[in-house]
């Protein structure tokens, strides 16, 4: 029996793979690390105008170009971020985020994300 290649990526299907990335794993993350920024004043640029939606638009991106490309060639180093899910031809939009939702280790993470931005944003809060 022979199997059957795997369907090719289209244009949206990449677009949308590169959505889920950065909107669902780099955003926050990178919130995470621009808040941290400046709670320990780590860097000039996260207090100038819009220098940490800048970090966070740029850090994402770059995170969304790059982890579809790198965790299938490395697995074991990405095996946290990489989501093959995200880059599935078959499913649509919303069944690749209901499925990604339904996974075991995703609360953990969405809830993990949470309790850091709301720890980092009262200690940046408290701050000012």
């Amino acid at each position: 029996m022979t199997a059957s290649p795997a369907p090719e990526l289209t244009n949206r299907d990449h677009l949308e793979c590169f959505a889920l990335y950065a909107l669902l794993q780099g955003v926050p993350f990178y919130s995470a690390v621009a808040l941290t920024m400046k709670l320990i004043n780590g860097s000039e640029f996260i207090g100038e105008p819009f220098g940490a939606a800048n970090f966070i638009a740029m850090a994402s991106t770059l995170h969304a170009l790059a982890t579809p490309w790198l965790g299938p060639k490395f697995p074991r180093f990405f095996r946290h971020c990489f989501e093959p899910l995200f880059a599935d031809p078959v499913l649509s939009f919303s069944e690749k985020v209901t499925r990604w939702l339904a996974q075991p280790d995703t609360s953990l993470k969405l809830l993990s994300n949470l309790l850091l931005l709301s720890a980092l944003a009262v200690g940046v809060a408290g701050m000012q």
